[in-house]
């Protein structure tokens, strides 16, 4: 046996997080075993009390600990603005910016046929229930990829005959990029969004 049998359960339980092989498994399991027990006692704790006590918020989707998140119950957000990300973490990312003044939803996913996920696998419904209110826009920041483009498109088709208008996420060259440096799909897409100025 490689590892004594606590140490191998520890580095298979780790593996299973995405983006751990086995190697950062092993790291990861050798640091918590170095790390003093009150903070794996903290770590234990904090993972058990996060997937005890968060749920999904009632509006969005997105984690919440009550039955509405922080963002849905704050009256300061515009609700007639819903911009749809994949995931929960996409929600954090875009409010790091501090511009985006609406609300949110989280489809947990996006469409993949070819590994089966559907629109019955993500969180459409609700979005389509929610659009029954006062929304007005709802802005699709979906990554560009194969997977985010068609999950657009199936938003954009599944939205407009509801007459809410669509949008989404201009994509292309990044701030301070440089054309000699950029890929011909992000100097295509940047061609494709660009804006009058």
């Amino acid at each position: 046996m490689l590892f004594a049998k606590p140490l191998a359960d520890l580095i298979a339980q780790l593996e299973k997080l995405p983006g751990v092989g086995a190697k950062s498994a092993q790291r990861l399991a050798y640091h918590v075993l170095r790390m003093p027990g009150d903070d794996v006692r903290r770590l234990a704790e904090a993972l058990t009390r996060a997937r005890e006590s968060l749920r999904l918020c009632a509006v969005c989707q997105s984690f919440s600990e009550g039955e509405v998140c922080e963002i849905c119950a704050d009256p300061r957000r515009d609700p007639h603005t819903v911009c749809v990300v994949a995931e929960p973490r996409d929600v954090a990312a875009l409010e790091r910016i501090n511009e985006y003044k609406g609300t949110y939803h989280v489809l947990h996913g996006l469409l993949s046929p070819m590994d089966g996920v559907g629109p019955e696998n993500l969180k459409v419904r609700e979005l389509v229930e929610r659009l029954r209110a006062d929304v007005q826009e709802v802005i699709v920041a979906t990554n560009p990829t194969v997977e985010g483009d068609t999950t657009a498109l199936y938003l954009a088709k599944l939205i407009h005959p509801l007459g809410v208008k669509v949008t989404r996420l201009a994509h292309g060259m990044p701030v301070g990029g440089e054309l000699d440096y950029a890929d011909s799909a992000t100097l295509l897409s940047a061609l494709e969004y660009r804006r009058e100025i």
